[in-house]
């Protein structure tokens, strides 16, 4: 099965990165869906870079889940962290601080429970000015918190420079125990596929717990209305 349903577990860091033509933000809903459907009482964080809570409402609603009513009854969290660094525009460390802060107090308040922590895209920090030293040493201590929570982390990562690693995305790999790699099919998008993935094994782990896929054997998806599909290459009815 595919994406393996337990990753994250709890303690660990998975991080998500797409390209321009293959945009993994379905994997992050879906990683959402799937823990609220599995684990019916245990919460969930999104911290906002750039995705409207409108459409995590609406997108979650496609797969019959309905995010306003676990909003509402604080099952989900919501932090707008744009809110946290404009307030302090001209301070970027303490805005920072600002914005880990508040994600720290949602994981004391849910010490007992297992939650799923979702940045769901680091890059538009360093797009409105936040050095990279800044940004990695926000992510450092989120993922250290996380760990020390004993929470799942998913953080989401656009690659502009496909090919060519830029310093934050270095960086975040050195965090991660697992990286999961969203990339376009050479040929570009076809009716039948949308992109592939692969998985691969980060730092932060000693060993893979789950089953890890090369580029070269990538799973492929296709986005329908209702969310995705992955099946392997060559294999369009073999749905995993």
């Amino acid at each position: 099965m595919f994406p393996p349903s337990a990753l994250p577990l709890p303690g660990e860091v998975l991080l998500v990165t797409d390209e321009l033509f293959a945009p993994a933000d379905f994997l992050l809903h879906r990683f959402l869906s799937s823990h609220l459907k599995e684990s019916k009482h245990s919460p969930a964080l999104l911290v906002s870079m750039s995705e409207d809570v409108g459409r995590w409402k609406a997108i979650a609603g496609r797969s019959n889940l309905n995010l306003a009513a676990h909003v509402e009854s604080g099952l989900v969290s919501i932090i707008d962290a744009m809110t946290h660094l404009s307030a302090l525009q001209n301070d970027s460390q303490r805005s920072l601080r600002s914005l880990y802060d508040a994600v720290r107090q949602k994981l004391v308040e849910h010490s007992d429970q297992r939650v799923l922590v979702i940045v769901d895209d680091l890059s538009s920090m360093e797009w409105i000015g936040i050095t990279v030293e800044e940004i990695a040493r926000f992510t450092r201590a989120l993922c250290a918190l996380s760990r020390q929570r004993n929470a799942s982390l998913v953080l989401g990562h656009h690659i502009v420079t496909p090919g060519e690693p830029d310093e934050l995305l270095k960086r975040l790999l050195q965090l991660c125990s697992y990286h999961m790699d969203v990339f376009p099919l050479s040929s570009g998008r076809s009716g039948s596929v949308s992109g592939q993935v692969a998985l691969h094994l980060g730092p932060a782990s000693a060993e893979a717990g789950h089953p890890l896929v090369s580029r070269s054997t990538a799973v492929h998806y296709k986005l329908t209305d209702s969310g995705s599909m992955f099946f392997e290459r060559g294999t369009g009815n073999s749905v995993l």
